[in-house]
């Protein structure tokens, strides 16, 4: 069976105006010596007064400039193109032109609609968002790839795979749709060594422009994956600033551990609790579909240097907590467990939404509550009547913050619960919550999310890891 590899590149990866594509161009002519390549892009980078920034930042920007009546402008985006267009030789300059200008025209006309309705919302943003970013990306990847020998084609949005529902700002991935729309793209992939298309971006059966939410492209990477995993053998590669380790070098800066395997369930978990591994729905999608995807987390600038996410590990033979991570901005909802079972069934089916954990219940004057985490508190906010609607008198607690840590043997580790809990003491630290379950090898810490209180955690746990005995 021919080797199908599904490379997704995001935008720290592209870097600003670019300036890392040529490192790109090497790990794709590296990956396709053994195998076909579908190459996932996200939207590059800017830079503008002196900082980095997304152009999807950058685009949302100016639509809320035009939903308040401030004329919306492209200059920053079509001056970021117009650097990367730099790279694409005379073969190829005046058709890549085109494309730009075609995409730039549409995603222009949609912020002017923005603009005259004064609502940057549903089918308008994402036209926006899409034809400035992800999908115009993957059309000048494309003109750079030729104009370095590389026989690729890109993916129009006429045959777009990616089919998802009508949620138009935060869509639902349709398998069974899709696979009905896979046909153009199984001929590019056939015809050529290389074929570039953008992450984030889906339509609906009706050719209405949908987006994932965001860090949607590592789904599309996932999606890809399962539409194409009987017809090759298939994987999936992130290309990244490094591979995994234990904590956020942003936070925790020394001794800081190599991971060079995880499961899905620990991917998930760490994706979910704040390490920027991938979109831990990516994961969900995978495991829905029933799919077994091996997965790798690549240091694009040292690719030696590997993470590598399967559903059944090897035997496992280093230190059991893998990762130590935190998430701010959460919320904890409290409701009677008599009326649980009907929210979580609509969170599945209605909302499909996922991005929480169920704590252990507790009981009080003689009635058992239960309290859902959720990871996001401004998804909470914006859902308040939604959520109260299943139990009026159910609370909800903001500024809440967790920190937990990952690893599905860690039954493993002696006096692992105590030890970070006193751990977190000494920081100066309160703990509101600590949930240990030994069948889901899961503890989680919850804080009051202020100041440093997460960071100062995550370092303290750290740290004190390496020093808990393991079995």
């Amino acid at each position: 069976m021919t080797k199908l590899v599904v490379a997704k590149f995001g935008g720290s990866a592209i870097g600003p105006n670019g300036e890392s594509i040529p490192k790109i161009i090497q790990r794709i002519n590296n990956l396709k010596k053994e195998s076909k390549v579908i190459a996932v892009f996200s939207a590059p980078l800017t830079i503008h007064n002196g900082k980095k920034r997304s152009l999807t930042d950058v685009i949302l920007e100016q639509g809320e400039n035009a939903q308040n009546g401030i004329t919306p402008s492209l200059d920053i985006v079509a001056s970021t193109y117009q650097k990367i267009l730099e790279m694409i030789n005379s073969e190829n300059i005046e058709n890549c032109k085109k494309i730009l200008n075609l995409n730039l025209e549409k995603a222009q006309k949609a912020l002017d609609e923005a603009f005259g309705n004064k609502e940057f919302v549903d089918e308008t943003r994402s036209r926006a968002l899409a034809f400035s970013g992800e999908i115009l990306m993957s059309h000048m990847m494309n003109y750079i790839l030729k104009s370095n020998g590389v026989k690729s084609d890109s993916v129009d949005f006429d045959d777009w795979p990616i089919i998802t529902d009508n949620n138009i700002e935060s869509t639902n991935f349709l398998a069974s749709k899709s696979r009905e729309n896979i046909d153009k793209i199984s001929q590019l992939v056939d015809e050529n060594e290389v074929v570039t298309i953008g992450g984030f971006i889906g339509k609906t059966i009706d050719d209405v422009l949908t987006t994932y939410e965001r860090g949607g492209s590592d789904r599309t990477a996932a999606d890809l994956g399962i539409l194409f995993h009987k017809k090759y053998e298939t994987s999936i590669d992130f290309e990244k600033d490094s591979a995994v380790v234990s904590a956020d070098p942003k936070i925790v800066e020394t001794n800081l551990r190599e991971v060079s395997q995880l499961s899905y369930n620990e991917a998930r978990l760490a994706g979910m609790f704040g390490m920027k591994i991938l979109d831990p729905i990516a994961i969900k999608e995978i495991v829905e579909n029933g799919v077994d995807l091996p997965i790798t987390i690549t240091n694009m600038k040292n690719p030696e240097k590997i993470t590598t996410i399967k559903r059944i590990l090897d035997e496992q033979k280093g230190h059991p907590i893998k990762i130590v991570t935190g998430k701010e901005n959460c919320a904890i909802f409290r409701i009677e467990t008599s009326s649980i079972q009907k929210l979580l069934i609509s969170l599945e089916k209605d909302k499909r939404y996922s991005e929480f954990v169920i704590l252990s219940p507790f009981t009080k004057d003689g009635i058992e509550f239960s309290r859902i985490l959720f990871l996001d508190g401004d998804y909470v906010k914006r859902n308040e009547k939604y959520l109260l609607g299943f139990d009026s008198l159910a609370t909800i607690t903001y500024n809440r913050g967790v920190i937990t840590l990952i690893g599905d043997e860690m039954w493993r580790v002696q006096q692992v619960a105590s030890r970070t809990s006193a751990k977190i003491g000494d920081a100066g630290l309160n703990i509101l919550n600590m949930d240990a379950q030994e069948e889901t090898s899961r503890i989680i810490i919850v804080v009051e999310d202020a100041g440093d209180n997460i960071k100062n955690a995550i370092k303290a746990i750290h740290q004190e890891i390496s020093n808990i005995n393991f079995i």
